[in-house]
Formats: structure tokens, C-alpha cells, sequence
């Protein structure tokens, strides 16, 4: 009996592995040959372990390879491609062990290669979001949902935010990140009351930084490219006067770090919104103040005009003159008298807050064109007009947020008919640090 089933076990493994002609069929083929490129950014028989950046690019090649995975710090990406860009953030010089498998079906091949990588000491680092985990950390932010003040964000855009994955999801794999990103997309969709679609997020109750601080966002705005489209990356007010439940706009300030519009296409704008009188803390149409400097991709400082103005969009693509062909870091450097405003850090815009600080005392806020080392750099001054409140003194949470359309001159003016849709913006990560 049991001989009579072992045959009829072999009949069946053998039928499973034959075609219905009884010819065998053809299985996937194993990979082999796997071979993993190194490129340590910055190595150099100066600097034997890179630049102190701790950016590291691997390439893999294997035939037969369907997928990579990639094993490092303990983590293990899943790639499609045959790319991976890491940065490790261990300060000092560490040495690593890689373990990269190429997969084909259920069959593997792998490889260790041992790497040793040097990191500048980032001793300021306080606050961080990397955005490699491909889900929002909500001990860190929140979703901001809807249409805003007065419905329209208070600048006249279309769009309602949600918190669907269509408008805040995650990705990896984009060229030149340093690993995830985050990706707010705005959508041309019928949804509830709009035509339009976003994503916003902040950092409200749970980070909010002021002077004495570092605040910088690595940001690819990919699909800016026509008036009417925005993003942005930008702090409002975490705290407020005792006497008040609520501080209004602008008597409690307004900074926006990355201020990115498809209508201004080879530019960033850095500003600070305040108000001119405490009002009784209540909102006065005139009662709004506002210096800003603009920063020119192309020759990395304020640019000649001062103020370009909408126009030249949409920008071709991959032109390194615009703010949509790839990453850019957008920051400022927070101290007690000014905050100065920097993309990649070139120094472009710097407010002082006092009175004096930047020209002469004469109770007016000021702005100019100024050579500095060489360099046209916005300076203004002043936001600290009234003793009940000094916006720019106190913390502030961050944002990060796209948008459509705009009134006039407002966020980044009204929707053009030949934007496209959907538009997506790349966050490969927000850093805050102690000065």
C-alpha cells in the first residue's frame, strides 16, 4: 500500500513539472552575476571617506534580476530600479557592511560589500523628518484639512486640502532624494465643493521653533510650472499673548521660507508678514506689513529686476534656472536681531526686526538692494512695531502646503487654462537645528 501511493506521489510531481504535452515546462531563471557599484560622494585621496556628508549612490547590476533588496542600517528598501541613493547620519567615521540581493521569482542571489563612511558632526541637529518610513508621523504632524479662511485660504485659492493619499502619499526611488520623500499633490477632480484638490500638513502642538534656530526643507517642486500652481514651506504662530485666546494675522506674524509659484518660475520668495499696530489684536484690512527678497536659480542671489513678475512660464524641462528641475534646500538661520533667509546656502534676504538694525532709526520699515561679499542681497527691516506683541521673538510651527489659483499678485495668481494636472511636489526632508 504504501509503495502503491509513493508511485502515484511521483506520477503527480512529475505531471506538475510537465506541460500538457508532457514536455517540461520552463521555470524562471535563477539571477546571477550580481555585481554593486559604489560611489561615495565627495571621496578623494584627501578625503578617503567622503566629504562629511555621508551621501552615498550604489548601483546594481545582476542578470536575470527582477528587484533589488538592499539591506543598511538595519533597514532593508525594496527597489524596482537599479539605483539607491542613502546618507548616513552617524556622526564620526563608521564602517558598514551592505547587503544587496537581486530576486528573480523566489530565487536570490546576494552580496556584502563593506564600506567606511565619515560625517561631519551636525551637533545643532534637534528636530528631523526624513521621510523614509512611507507613512506621515503623526507624532510630528498633523493633516490640515479643508478650504481655510473665508473658504479660500485667505488668498483666493481654489482648491479644498484633504488627507487622502491622492494629495499626501509617499515615494521612493525619486532621482537625487536621499531615500523616501513625501509628495503633496494638488488635482484637477471634482471633490465635495471644488474643482481642485491639495495637501497641507503642520507641525502645530507638537514643533514650534523661534530664535536661536535653523530651520531648512529639501524640496523638489516638480509640477509648478504654470500660473496658478504653488507650494510652499512657511511658519505661523505656536504661542501668543496671555490676554488673548487667539493672536490674529499678521499681529502674530507670518515667516515663509520657500514660497514657490509656477508664475514666477526662476525664483523663490523669502518673506515676513506682520502687522504695523496691535489693533486691539483685531484684523484690519490696512493693518498688514510685508518684506520680502527674491532669489534668483541662476545666478544664486537677489535678482536684477528686484521683482521679476509673473511670466516665462512654463519652464522647460530640466532647466537648472528653475526652482522645478530639481531638489533645493530652503532655510533660514534665526537669531535674537534678524532672520536671514538662504536657499543652498546662499544668503539672499535678511530681515532685522528692530528699528535700526539695518538702516538708520527713522520709524519706517526699509528694504534695499545691498553688496554683501560680493552678492545682491535683500536687507529690510523692521516687524517689531508695537510693546504688546513681537511676532518674530516668540516660536512658530511649520507648514507645508500647495495650492491653486490665487487673486491677483496674491499666492500665485489665478489659474491658467493650460496648467496640468496632477502636480506634484517632492519633500525629501525637513531639518531643524540649534545655532
Amino acid at each position: 500500500m504504501i509503495k502503491r501511493f509513493l508511485c502515484i506521489g511521483i506520477f503527480i510531481l512529475l505531471q506538475a513539472c510537465s506541460g500538457s504535452d508532457g514536455t517540461e515546462m520552463e521555470m524562471d531563471l535563477p539571477p546571477s552575476n550580481l555585481n554593486v557599484i559604489v560611489d561615495i560622494v565627495g571621496q578623494s585621496n584627501e578625503k578617503p571617506y567622503g566629504d562629511g556628508g555621508g551621501r552615498v549612490n550604489f548601483m546594481f547590476q545582476a542578470t536575470n534580476a527582477s528587484l533589488y533588496k538592499v539591506r543598511i542600517e538595519d533597514k532593508v528598501e525594496e527597489l524596482t530600479s537599479n539605483t539607491l541613493s542613502h546618507t548616513f547620519s552617524k556622526e564620526g567615521t563608521h564602517s558598514y557592511s551592505i547587503i544587496v540581493s537581486a530576486y528573480n521569482g523566489g530565487q536570490f542571489v546576494s552580496k556584502t560589500v563593506n564600506i567606511t563612511i565619515y560625517v561631519e558632526e551636525l551637533t545643532g541637529l534637534i528636530w528631523s523628518d526624513e521621510f523614509n518610513e512611507g507613512s506621515l508621523d503623526l507624532s510630528k504632524w498633523n493633516y490640515e484639512t479643508g478650504t481655510g479662511i473665508n473658504g479660500n485660504w485667505g488668498t483666493g485659492q481654489l482648491d479644498r486640502a484633504t488627507d487622502r493619499v491622492e494629495n499626501v502619499s509617499f515615494a521612493n526611488g525619486i532621482a537625487d532624494a536621499d531615500g523616501g520623500c513625501l509628495v503633496i499633490t494638488t488635482r484637477k477632480e471634482t471633490y465635495q465643493d471644488r474643482d481642485y484638490t491639495s495637501g497641507r500638513i503642520n507641525t502645530k502642538d507638537k514643533g514650534a521653533w523661534g530664535p536661536g534656530h535653523r530651520i531648512v526643507a529639501r524640496v523638489f517642486p516638480a509640477g509648478v510650472k504654470h500660473q496658478g500652481q504653488g507650494f510652499a514651506f512657511w511658519m505661523m504662530p505656536q504661542e501668543k499673548p496671555v490676554t488673548v485666546d487667539e493672536i490674529m494675522w499678521p499681529q502674530g506674524g507670518e515667516v515663509d521660507i520657500m514660497e514657490y509659484v509656477g508664475s514666477i518660475p526662476y525664483h523663490n520668495l523669502g518673506t515676513v508678514h506682520y502687522a504695523w499696530e496691535w489693533q486691539n489684536n483685531e484684523y484690519q484690512e490696512w493693518n498688514h506689513g510685508h518684506l520680502g527678497g527674491y532669489y534668483s536659480y541662476g545666478t544664486q542671489q537677489t535678482p536684477i529686476p528686484e521683482e521679476p513678475g509673473y511670466g516665462s512660464y512654463p519652464p522647460l524641462n530640466n532647466d537648472p534656472n528653475a526652482g522645478s528641475s530639481g531638489f533645493h534646500e530652503y532655510g533660514l538661520d534665526w537669531y535674537d536681531d534678524r532672520i536671514e533667509f538662504f536657499v543652498d546656502g546662499h544668503v539672499y534676504h535678511i530681515h532685522y526686526l528692530n528699528d535700526g538694525g539695518g538702516f538708520v532709526v527713522d520709524g519706517q520699515d526699509q528694504k534695499s538692494v545691498n553688496q554683501l561679499n560680493g552678492r545682491r542681497v535683500t536687507v529690510s527691516e523692521y516687524s517689531n512695531h508695537f510693546d504688546e506683541w513681537h511676532p518674530f521673538e516668540n516660536n512658530m510651527f511649520l507648514i507645508l502646503s500647495a495650492g491653486v489659483g490665487g487673486s491677483d499678485h496674491t499666492y500665485g495668481g489665478p489659474i491658467v487654462p493650460e496648467a496640468q494636472f496632477p502636480a506634484s511636489v517632492y519633500i525629501d526632508w525637513v531639518r531643524v537645528y540649534r545655532l
